[in-house]
């Protein structure tokens, strides 16, 4: 017999049976103001959503390859996944980078490993995203460089860099300097794209890392909307732009989860919350501004070492509700990725599985299908005001900046995510083949290997490049980056000439640490 009161992940009660008495009025129309049913009228008839792989690992000329591969197999769009000392804002050749160059991402650390990486990529015409954060704004004007090298306007490159500081406070964990100045930075860059590069989205507000962290699909909702709210303030109160004027160039990245309706859900919560926000709290008059658009991918946090071919069935299910939920661009997580970085096969499987929902279930076949469901309307409204709760308190705690500073997301979080490992370990909540269905022996699998030599010749290459450069160009390059920095101009355009001219991530970051200052967890956390 099922229990009593079943309830979502998140805790929300599920009723057996859902009638019209638990809806709340009309859902409208794919489209319209609040697009709760859709951001585009015409959603997935006339364009289906970008299929974008994540991918990088070794060096810029391997990751190449693999993007190379993707295109061919039918992606229609590049994801890139850094290394950490890309991340963390270290060359290849400090010391601090040994032992991780090129394991979790590709090594990028000046505008030569960038050129490689793009080497024969079309950027006018492949949209790229850019996973990458603290470091995000150096990543960023080293492509901006090299389009202008190859002679393509910036006004012709499309895409998205993660740039959130706010959930990295909140949830990853990668960081340089303080919440403060990091935003500053991330407000420049929205402010220069606005102008400067009109279709690049200069910040992806991300709750996928926020959910894998352990929070409820209610919190990643909640924290990454709050997210949002406080990148927008930080760029309106410099009173340059109006909300009009870069709301429709913000993106969000929303996780995936096993709870199917829930998630559906929670995507349309989004953009219904999302969209009253941006008219009521900041006056965006224009619809555009107000349109929440998404990436999504399925929950790395589900897959599992035993048995990793169940992640296969999981990942399906996952990218079906968020094709279902209406998502613009999607990542499939590889089967593989519990126990390393996706090979060839396991990431032409992820690839394949949303080709199949795309071509073979009819799901794109009509707007929002489950619009109207008595379940998800129901699911949709109550998501939506339990995540309006959590940001009210956020408000009253005087936004995300201070809420973080308390330690108020992070504590809810880690309090969220230690109740759902009680209910796995007491078999209360079942995962298929590890607390369930289990094997006394498995099969050992192939997985993608890094050789020691892809560091070496990393460092190399890196080290010849340094030695090649101006000297005193370099000098003079990070002594205008760090005025900027110090006044209230804004970085981006010295970062650009600073990259062209051979400044390198590592060198650049040490400027933010001196003028910034590098953060600190606060004791209580």
């Amino acid at each position: 017999m099922p229990p009593v009161d079943p309830r979502t992940l998140s805790g929300l009660p599920l009723k057996a049976v859902f009638t019209s008495d638990d809806v709340d009025g009309d859902s409208g129309r794919p489209g319209a103001f609040p697009f709760l049913r859709g951001p585009y009228e015409s959603m997935y008839l006339e364009r289906r959503w970008t299929m974008r792989q994540f991918a990088g690992f070794g060096g810029p000329e391997q990751t190449n390859e693999r993007f190379r591969f993707l295109l061919d197999q039918g992606q229609n769009g590049l994801s890139t996944a850094f290394d950490m000392p890309t991340l963390m804002g270290f060359d290849a050749d400090h010391a601090r980078a040994r032992g991780e160059v090129g394991r979790e991402g590709v090594a990028v650390s000046t505008i030569d490993d960038m050129e490689r990486l793009f080497d024969g990529i079309p950027l006018d015409r492949v949209t790229t995203s850019m996973t990458v954060n603290c470091t995000a704004s150096i990543l960023l004007a080293m492509y901006l460089a090299i389009a202008r090298r190859r002679g393509i306007s910036w006004d012709r490159l499309g895409g998205t860099i993660q740039n959130d500081m706010l959930k990295e406070f909140i949830a990853q964990k990668e960081w340089i300097s303080p919440p403060e100045p990091s935003v500053r930075v991330v407000a420049d860059m929205i402010e220069f794209c606005a102008e400067a590069a009109p279709r690049w989205h200069a910040v992806s507000i991300s709750g996928y890392h926020i959910r894998e962290a352990g929070a409820t699909a209610v919190q990643e909702l909640a924290f990454t909307l709050a997210d949002g709210i406080a990148y927008v303030e930080a760029v309106l109160q410099r009173r340059r732009l109006a909300a009009d004027d870069f709301g429709h160039r913000l993106s969000f990245f929303f996780d995936i989860h096993n709870d199917f309706l829930e998630e559906i859900a929670k995507l349309r919560a989004a953009r219904r919350l999302w969209a009253r926000i941006m008219r009521e709290r900041f006056g965006a008059k224009r619809d555009e501004a107000c349109r929440l658009r998404m990436h999504a991918q399925t929950a790395g946090v589900t897959l599992t070492a035993q048995q990793p071919l169940n992640n296969v069935v999981r990942v399906a299910i996952q990218a079906l509700a968020g094709v279902l939920g209406g998502v613009q661009s999607l990542h499939t997580n590889s089967f593989d990725e519990t126990l390393a970085l996706p090979t060839e096969e396991s990431v032409m499987v992820a690839l394949r599985t949303q080709q199949i929902i795309a071509e073979e279930t009819g799901v794109t076949s009509t707007v929002d299908p489950l619009g109207g469901s008595y379940a998800v309307e129901a699911l949709t409204d109550q998501i939506e005001a339990a995540a309006l709760r959590y940001i009210e308190e956020i408000d009253r705690r005087g936004g995300m900046i201070r809420a973080i500073e308390q330690g108020y997301p992070q504590v809810e979080i880690a309090d969220a995510a230690y109740q759902e490992q009680k209910r796995i370990d007491s078999g209360q909540r079942v995962t298929v083949g590890v607390n369930k269905y289990s094997l006394p022996r498995e099969r050992p699998l192939e997985i993608l290997r890094i050789p020691l030599e892809v560091e070496t010749r990393q460092v190399e290459q890196v080290t010849a490049f340094k030695r090649s450069r101006d000297a005193s160009v370099v000098r003079t390059s990070l002594e205008r980056i760090r005025e900027a920095a110090r006044s209230e101009a804004n970085l981006m355009p010295a970062l650009v000439e600073a990259v062209d001219r051979g400044c390198s991530v590592g060198e650049i970051s040490d400027v933010y640490r001196a003028v910034f200052g590098v953060y600190r967890d606060p004791a209580h956390l």
